[in-house]
């Protein structure tokens, strides 16, 4: 019981510490998570994370790259998308 404990209490810090970082996929993750579940769940989440993402790449021999903020093409056009119905919503037409 006491490993899983020293578990918990690193895999929390390192939650923590990552989501602070700035520019880093986790601190997107943590910022869309936050609004929904709060502050102490979506660290908890970030830590279930950053557990997978550490057993991916000990166990697989995945090898991590950190995108960053980038913005892909369907996320842009999902967001296009969204303003457009929230614009005609509105009464303006596009």
């Amino acid at each position: 019981m006491e490993v899983m404990d020293s578990a918990k209490r690193l895999l929390n810090q390192l939650a923590h510490a990552a989501v602070r970082k700035r520019d880093c996929y986790i601190q997107i993750v943590f910022n869309r998570l936050s609004v929904r579940l709060g502050y102490a769940k979506a660290v908890w989440a970030v830590a279930h994370r950053l557990c997978r993402l550490v057993w991916k790449v000990l166990h697989e021999g995945v090898r991590y790259v950190e995108h960053g903020p980038t913005v892909n093409a369907l996320t842009l056009k999902r967001r296009k998308q969204r303003l457009v119905t929230q614009l005609k919503k509105l009464g303006y037409s596009v």
